[in-house]
């Protein structure tokens, strides 16, 4: 490791290190003391402190710590939402590699001059993100005769980027060992997987030989659909480093002013973008995670190659680094979340939340139970369109308490539920800014009436299997209940009451640490009042007052 490398990973730690001091003074020490109140009182605006100082982090050191931020702004699940707020402004923008570095990394890769792999090549960067950074170029003849293409987008990572990655990645493994050895932090996440299920997300979008792939199964997705294109990959000049790629810039999907000059309905691309997103979720299960907009574009196409239905453009993706795939285990968990979302079974959807790992297993459900019991009591008889007359208000109100409520819960969503939350996200406020009246509900009705209609075979074969494990279970009870008494009255019967002595344990434990609270009460203020009259046992009192705090404070639960 080199002093620069050092240096990182100590300021990365340095700064954990003084959060966690301040959280466990204020969320552990003080509300032990009967200070909870200053705690209570306090906690907003330490928590923003906290997350601006995170950001100013973040933006100096580059790399990385940018995506930490991008990553915590999503998880509403974990960190409350003045935190999240703050993070999200952090934008994955930073001062562009000099060109020289940048060709340095690119021979390196593709072993040959830029002059002889590019016919021509950009010296000023088209964007520069944390990661890496985009030039346009111009392929060879030989390679434009082979590939079809002619101008093309060369993406070349910062140097150094792995190391950074992996300092970065060390610093956030040993945090979150720090964290999960605090018995408030480990009961709510699990901090380690947390930071695995980050290092999986950064080294995927590093590799840009993964990204090429993906750019190219979603690329086969789309084949027949002349809504969607996205470009073309060229791999004689890709590497793991150096991604070549057609360049495909058209109107950004966001400017409403260039599409309409061009004679294009801003509304009705919000509509056939909110399509394709969900074309994507339901229908491919593999899914563009961050459609922001400088990763879509609005492609005007020739008379020839127009829609059938007379639209004369297309939308263009890039950037597929950031991709979000549903296995088969969390669309069975989807499946059953629908199922019990439209019989408004509150304890179902507890279990769909389980099945798809969003529930911690020390979740106590009874609490989130009632939340949901309320929410259908409330909104589950609406269909689609009634929620969208509902007070915003009142939308809004419930949110907070219910958001309040899953904060309270050891949640946490799984990464690929989380990058599908951020892909609907992204798509709704996109849709939402291209046309004011633009509702969700409209585009998703569709599809979750298909969804539901072809799970219904599947729920009268589980209602099928679930009636015959009950009429097994009353045909084995009468065996059951003699063997019970034949037990008993044989004095082999047998109770496991180690959960109760657990609580009782426990119980004493906290006695124990209460009293030891009013010792050291007492014992401080008994050497305060010494002080005046007796000073050397004023001081011992006060200085021996700290073995009765220790023990409250840190004693055993």
């Amino acid at each position: 490791m080199t002093r620069a490398d050092g240096s990182r990973y100590r300021r990365i730690m340095r700064f954990a290190a003084r959060a966690f001091v301040q959280i466990w003074w204020f969320e552990l020490v003080l509300p032990r003391l009967g200070l909870a109140r200053v705690a209570e009182r306090t906690r907003d605006g330490r928590m923003l402190t906290l997350a601006r100082r995170f950001r100013a982090l973040a933006v100096d050191l580059g790399g990385l710590m940018i995506k930490v931020g991008q990553f915590m702004s999503s998880r509403l699940d974990v960190l409350p939402p003045e935190i999240t707020a703050e993070l999200s402004a952090l934008q994955d923008e930073v001062p562009a590699v000099p060109f020289d570095e940048i060709r340095v990394v690119a021979e390196a890769e593709l072993g040959m001059s830029l002059e002889r792999a590019f016919a021509s090549f950009d010296r000023m960067p088209v964007a520069a993100a944390s990661l890496g950074q985009a030039h346009r170029a111009t392929l060879s003849p030989h390679d434009a005769a082979e590939t079809g293409l002619d101008a093309v987008v060369v993406k070349v990572q910062r140097p150094g980027i792995d190391a950074i990655v992996d300092i970065d990645l060390a610093a956030l493994r040993r945090v979150a060992r720090w964290a999960q050895r605090v018995r408030m932090v480990a009961n709510r996440v699990d901090a380690p997987a947390l930071v695995e299920e980050f290092a999986q997300t950064c080294h995927e979008e590093i590799d840009y030989l993964h990204e090429a792939a993906s750019a190219e199964r979603f690329a086969d997705d789309f084949a027949d659909d002349d809504r969607v294109g996205s470009p073309g990959i060229v791999w004689e000049r890709s590497t793991r480093r150096v991604l070549t790629l057609e360049d495909v810039t058209a109107i950004k999907i966001n400017d409403t002013a260039a599409l309409r000059a061009a004679g294009i309905d801003p509304g009705e691309v919000a509509k056939v973008f909110a399509d394709v997103m969900l074309d994507q979720v339901f229908t491919h299960s593999f899914v563009h995670a961050d459609p922001h907009p400088g990763n879509i574009f609005v492609t005007p196409v020739g008379a020839s190659a127009a829609p059938s239905g007379g639209r004369g453009w297309r939308l263009t993706f890039i950037d597929f680094g950031m991709m979000a795939e549903v296995p088969d285990e969390l669309r069975g968990g989807l499946r059953t979340l629908v199922i019990a979302v439209a019989s408004r079974d509150s304890r179902g959807l507890v279990k769909a939340a389980q099945q798809i790992g969003v529930l911690l297993p020390s979740a106590d459900t009874v609490q989130l139970e009632r939340a949901l019991t309320v929410l259908f009591a409330r909104f589950g008889g609406m269909g689609f369109s009634e929620l969208r007359d509902v007070d915003p208000r009142e939308m809004q109100d419930f949110a907070v308490e219910f958001g309040d409520t899953m904060r309270s819960l050891p949640v946490q969503f799984p990464e690929k539920l989380l990058l599908l939350m951020r892909a609907v996200s992204l798509t709704s406020g996109m849709c939402s800014s291209l046309d004011p009246a633009f509702n969700i509900w409209e585009p998703v009705e569709p599809y979750a009436t298909k969804l539901l209609r072809d799970q219904s075979g599947h729920l009268v074969t589980d209602f099928a299997k679930q009636s015959a494990a009950n009429a097994g279970a009353l045909w084995r009870m009468p065996t059951r209940v003699d063997t019970l008494i034949d037990r008993f009255e044989a004095g082999s019967l047998t109770f496991d009451i180690s959960r109760l002595e657990n609580r009782l344990d426990r119980i004493i434990r906290v006695a124990f640490r209460a009293v030891s609270a009013v010792l050291f009460g007492g014992m401080l203020i008994g050497g305060a009042v010494l002080l005046g009259t007796v000073p050397w046992l004023g001081v011992t009192l006060m200085c021996a007052s700290a073995v009765p705090l220790l023990h409250a404070v840190f004693g055993r639960r």
